[in-house]
């Protein structure tokens, strides 16, 4: 078995190691360590986070320096504050016993005058974002002329986030640059580009990304209409009431947004994304690692820096853009040979994504239904008796209080005494819970909804608009908020207007929803609306009065059933 005793390193590093209590290496350390010592060159590193890649490249970057001199000698360029600062204090206790190294890490975010000052002490190495650093090279408060070692680390993410002309003109500034080592993911397209350009004879090393052969992560996914994503959400975290997670947004805004109204509800959580100054930020961060936060709602580029190894749950609130994105998401569980479980909420139509990420994770996902209500009291009240059964009382707490509560509890009887104590933990779970929805999706049920089920929903949209079909209204209702096409039912389009039925549980969405959407500059609007008959004006045309002239019973029946829309008049409420 290979130890990094076995490593060539200088001696003050292996010292390091050993009392952080690492001795075997994972399978990029065992790769790219002993290469970059006896073989130094350029290389590409394809491994997910997680991994181990900053001891990777860390270990052999400090092996290099030469602690004498004042000037950069190495820069680690990486896409977030959060890695920078992970990175920088991994190389603190890396080189702790490197007497005179001084590690240095900018970012925005925080104000530049403390960088710049701790710049002008001199340092060795330098942790960066692109933009930060770009703006401390106009400034000139720093200097790349001596940089021969640059890393690039998470190089696809720094790409996709459009970092790609400020890493060329990073690159083109190292002039005495010698050594290049790009860590990845994956190798897109653009990470080929950037590493043909400023690269020399590379040598490549991958690892088979951490959760694609992790066996222990359950992959779980939950099929919930749209409208109802929120309340699945909600139901899945009382269902799992010891959760300690990250629960996975597309954007910045759903993650204020969600994190907000879990918030609200008296849920520990927090969001974490980009637009959050840096003390809030860490002060997120403190918080989740202190574990006074049960969860928080993130980013994935906000994400990027989180290096905890005891998260048990993953939630993609929606499924990521970009397949490879997943791997991403779910490696944050499950480290350290533990077990986690990565959930994903999806609406019937996301599936086919399910199945293509199923064949990049290279892992079968399990269909789980949604909990009920009694599914969901039940897990918590079992998770309330291994409270009780595992509690560790201090010493001195019965000889203080035990009098006081025999006095106050004498006379009642010891199941009446524990039915009490389980109810107060239990009750407010049974009263959000005593007429808990199905919130499975259900096709057949979806489809066969009952009339009292449905609202008739007036939009001020109609021909004049453009929506001159029920296809046409249907493709800008879904593209608009994701709702299923299927809950749309009874459309009638006007000149002017348009109405539709939908579920009851489903019109507060869409009525939320569609009042952030314009349309062709037109701010749309959507309201209830009461249906009233006109039994007098079925089959007849405003304009040219009954069809061809006749007024029959069966023409009346023939033109009401293929054209709704002419005789039926709605009062809005």
């Amino acid at each position: 078995m290979v130890t990094f005793n076995d490593f060539s390193l200088r001696e003050e590093l292996t010292s390091a190691v050993s009392e952080m209590g690492f001795k075997t290496p994972t399978p990029i350390q065992e790769k790219v360590i002993p290469h970059l010592l006896s073989q130094p060159k350029d290389i590409i590193g394809l491994a997910q986070t997680g991994t181990g890649k900053t001891a990777a490249f860390g270990l052999p970057l400090l092996h290099n320096i030469d602690v004498a001199h004042k000037e950069v000698q190495a820069l680690v360029l990486s896409p977030t504050r959060e890695l920078c600062m992970q990175i920088e204090t991994e190389f603190q206790k890396y080189g702790q016993h490197m007497h005179g190294l001084n590690v240095t890490a900018v970012y925005g975010g925080v104000p530049i005058g403390g960088q710049i000052r701790n710049l002008k002490r001199g340092s060795q190495v330098v942790v960066a974002t692109p933009g930060r650093l770009i703006d401390l090279l106009e400034r000139k408060a720093i200097s790349l002329e001596e940089v021969t070692h640059v890393v690039l680390d998470e190089a696809d993410e720094m790409l996709n986030m459009g970092f790609r002309d400020d890493i060329e003109f990073i690159l083109k500034s190292t002039l005495a640059r010698e050594y290049t080592w790009l860590f990845s993911a994956t190798m897109s397209n653009d990470v080929r580009r950037i590493a043909k350009r400023f690269m020399k004879d590379w040598d490549e090393f991958a690892v088979a990304a951490e959760n694609t052969t992790n066996e222990n992560i359950d992959h779980q996914y939950y099929i919930t209409n749209h409208h109802n994503r929120f309340e699945a959400l909600k139901r899945l975290l009382d269902f799992a009431p010891g959760i300690y997670g990250i629960i996975f947004t597309r954007t910045k805004n759903d993650a204020q947004e969600v994190a907000e109204r879990l918030m609200r509800l008296g849920y520990h959580v927090s969001p974490l994304h980009g637009d959050m100054d840096q003390k809030m930020r860490s002060k997120v961060m403190e918080r989740f690692k202190n574990k006074t936060l049960q969860a928080i709602v993130a980013t994935d580029v906000a994400a990027r820096g989180i290096d905890v190894n005891d998260i048990s749950h993953v939630i993609n609130y929606e499924l990521p853009d970009d397949p490879e994105v997943y791997t991403h998401r779910s490696g944050r569980t499950a480290r350290a040979g533990k077990s986690g479980i990565c959930m994903s909420i999806v609406s019937p139509r996301e599936i086919g994504g399910i199945r293509q990420i199923e064949r990049i994770v290279k892992s079968k996902f399990h269909r789980s239904d949604i909990p009920d209500g009694a599914e969901v009291i039940r897990k918590r009240l079992f998770f309330h008796l291994e409270q009780i059964e595992n509690a560790e009382p201090q010493d001195n707490f019965a000889e203080v209080y035990l009098s006081t509560i025999h006095e106050r509890f004498d006379d009642m009887d010891k199941d009446e005494l524990i039915r009490r104590l389980i109810w107060l933990q239990l009750k407010e779970t049974i009263d959000n819970y005593a007429d808990a929805k199905d919130l499975n999706a259900g096709y057949d049920g979806d489809r066969k909804s009952d009339k009292k089920d449905n609202v008739r929903l007036f939009m001020n949209l109609g021909k004049k608009d453009g929506l001159t079909t029920p296809v046409k209204l249907l493709e800008f209702l879904t593209g608009a908020t994701d709702i299923e096409p299927n809950l749309i039912q009874r459309i009638t389009i006007r000149d002017l207007s348009s109405f539709y039925n939908v579920p009851v549980n489903a019109a507060e969405f869409i009525i939320s929803a569609m009042g952030k959407v314009k349309y062709k500059g037109r701010r749309v609007r959507i309201e209830e609306a009461d249906q009233k008959s006109r039994d007098n004006n079925r089959g007849y045309n405003s304009n040219k009065g009954p069809r061809n002239g006749k007024s029959s019973q069966r023409t009346e029946r023939k033109h009401f059933s293929r054209n709704s829309d002419g005789k039926k008049s709605y009062k809005r409420r």
